[in-house]
């Protein structure tokens, strides 16, 4: 049977010699770099199991003690975080695809996949996906300039500082506005290419492609979430 979470928090926090105001505090440095909140009585409802954690808190514990996520899920994975958090084979029943290693990252707005919109730079909240997508942060798209591929609503996983060959879909800032599109480098210009025909390409010439910024390249995509 699987272990709550709360089950799994009172067993560190008996191991480690823990209170709960030692977890608070070694957690302040993670909560001010993910502007995630982590408080007394949130931590002490996990303790109890009167409430579990949302994915954004679990996150912030899993690093504070340094154990995987999964684990304090409750799920049959190591303890400690790393690259080996996945099921064993062993921990799901037949038929069932054993969960990847997943990480936190943030999401950052929406991104138009119509005519561009102006991109909401402040932070949402922080989500789950692969970590052998190696995101940096996902953007919410909105529009249906890129179906079928892409549909309204679909959560795009951007890796930043990484090189964006021609074709790929690529999540590009133009001036103060942002949008997700084929990318394609000509001689004399940019050209930003939809999914849909019933859009035009954007051309971007001459000094016109100073104000093009390449965010990040599109590395997966969540749907339904």
């Amino acid at each position: 049977m699987k272990e709550s979470t709360a089950t799994r928090l009172k067993r560190l926090l008996a191991e480690r010699g823990l209170k709960q105001v030692d977890i608070i505090e070694k957690a302040e440095p993670f909560c001010k770099k993910y502007g995630i909140k982590l408080t007394k009585s949130d931590l002490s409802q996990y303790v109890s199991g009167k409430v579990a954690p949302g994915q954004d808190k679990l996150s912030i514990i899993g690093m504070t003690l340094d154990v995987s996520e999964a684990w304090l899920m409750g799920y049959d994975v190591p303890m400690k975080r790393g690259n080996s958090h996945k099921m064993s084979d062993d921990s799901v029943p037949p038929g069932f695809e054993p969960l990847p290693e997943m990480e936190s990252v943030p999401l950052v707005g929406r991104i138009a996949c119509g005519q561009p919109i102006t991109a909401e730079e402040n932070l949402e909240g922080y989500v789950s996906i692969p970590a052998a997508w190696h995101a940096t942060f996902t953007l919410k798209c909105c529009g249906d300039s890129m179906e079928p591929r892409i549909k309204d609503g679909d959560l795009v996983a951007i890796r930043k500082d990484v090189q964006v060959e021609n074709g790929q879909i690529a999540a590009v800032r133009i001036g103060d506005e942002a949008t997700l599109k084929h990318l394609y480098f000509h001689e004399d210009y940019i050209e930003l290419r939809p999914e849909n025909p019933v859009y035009s390409s954007i051309i971007r010439r001459k000094e016109e492609m100073n104000d093009v910024t390449i965010e990040g390249k599109a590395v997966g995509l969540c749907r339904g979430l």
